[in-house]
């Protein structure tokens, strides 16, 4: 059973949180850098966030695995089939 009185609770919670906004913001980079931040909002679709993302900021490892799973299909989809940045932005950002 999880004890939510304890320090180490709030130290994980707190680290939890700290990685999810350095991963966020490392493949932001990534990708302005690659990208370039003009084009990105030029190529940006309208797709709206899901309602369960803003759950995820609750949650403090969820929206940092939510980043890795991106990473990986921006590496393993796209990447590897010759496929740019770019589309993998469109990809993200469209319906």
């Amino acid at each position: 059973m999880i004890d939510f009185t304890t320090p180490e609770f709030y130290s994980y919670t707190i680290f939890g949180v700290i990685l999810n906004f350095v991963f966020s913001m490392a493949l932001g980079v990534y990708l302005s850098n690659n990208i370039g931040v003009e084009e990105m909002v030029l190529s940006k679709g309208d797709q709206e966030q899901p309602w369960w993302m803003f759950v995820t900021l609750i949650i403090p490892f969820a929206k940092m695995a939510i980043t890795l799973y991106r990473v990986a299909i921006l590496q393993f989809y796209f990447l590897n089939e010759g496929k740019t940045h770019k589309d993998f932005w469109i990809y993200l950002t469209s319906k």
